[in-house]
């Protein structure tokens, strides 16, 4: 499958160099275009470059002239010269401009460096990679560190339409990398009701999240040499145990559609890894389709609906 172009959200920080020589690297792999996006967000900054729109005749190359110099030396450490010719600046809120530059340019792929912050400090100030995977119908790569390669991708699968578009992306990455994939189904360990026997409803729960998976999701691996595993418990903290034990390079997700308010309020497995970054992050939007044959759901989840892998 051809690659988009990318598109990669930059800032000064050596995670925003670390998430740009990435970009490079993959495009130049995948015989793309790497465009570099700056989002001013500062009134200040904004409005310091207004006043330099006299003798500069744009808003944009003003920019660039007032933040541009600081952008180029941090990136320069990364990324080639020749890369930075692509290098645009916007003002407004990230998530908006990152969604406007992927229409533009047909992007299929997103970057962000990845920051670690308290989870109190971004649901006050927010954070650009939350909101670029809430906002973007394209998926977003989030680094940890600064990988050398993605040769080692976990995807995350659970029993729902989520399933294929996740392993159709984690595909596409260990193709370019000539790398490995494991895929990994967590089952959850169900609420049930006080008067519910625990033991027969998780047992018979997870013998159907088994039969489950060996008929609708395991068929779905295209590649020869995949591996395939099982965890039980907490999603999130599985995942994140699986991703640790077997050295995962990137962790694929597929984030299900939910409402802003939602989100918010109840937060998501998705996000809690955000919040965490165990390791590098793809995120892949899925959509439900309009008519969709959902596989059969484990019957000993009857007294609630079915909780999947990853949300």
């Amino acid at each position: 499958m051809e690659w988009k172009p990318i598109v990669v959200g930059v800032d000064d920080s050596p995670e925003s160099s670390a998430a740009a020589d990435l970009g490079w690297r993959l495009a130049q792999a995948a015989g793309t275009s790497c465009h570099f996006v700056h989002v001013v967000h500062d009134p200040g900054t904004a409005f310091a470059s207004l006043l330099m729109k006299q003798h500069s005749g744009e808003l944009g190359p003003a920019l660039l002239e007032l933040v541009g110099p600081r952008l180029r030396a941090a990136l320069g450490q990364k990324v080639p010269p020749e890369a930075l010719e692509r290098l645009v600046i916007r003002v407004g809120r990230a998530a908006i401009m990152l969604k406007i530059e992927v229409e533009r340019l047909g992007a299929g792929l997103v970057i962000l460096g990845g920051k670690h912050h308290l989870a109190l400090g971004r649901w006050l100030g927010g954070s650009t990679a939350r909101d670029a995977v809430r906002t973007l119908s394209v998926p977003v790569l989030v680094t940890a560190g600064a990988p050398s390669a993605l040769r080692r991708v976990l995807v995350a699968v659970d029993l729902s339409y989520a399933a294929e578009p996740a392993i159709r992306e984690a595909e596409r990455f260990v193709r370019l990398a000539d790398g490995h994939l494991r895929a990994i189904h967590v089952i959850e360990t169900l609420s049930l009701a006080p008067d519910g026997p625990p033991f027969v409803e998780q047992q018979r729960f997870h013998d159907d999240s088994v039969a489950a998976l060996e008929h609708d999701v395991w068929p779905l691996l295209r590649l020869p040499a995949t591996e395939r595993t099982i965890r039980s418990g907490d999603a999130a903290v599985e995942l994140t145990a699986e991703a640790a034990a077997w050295r995962a390079d990137l962790l694929v997700v597929g984030s299900h559609g939910k409402g802003w308010v939602e989100r918010t309020l109840l937060g998501t497995v998705t996000e809690r890894l955000l919040n965490q970054l165990p390791v590098s992050l793809l995120v892949v939007p899925v959509r439900k389709p309009q008519t969709v044959a959902e596989p059969a759901q484990p019957s000993g989840s009857r007294a609630r609906a079915p909780v999947p892998a990853v949300t």
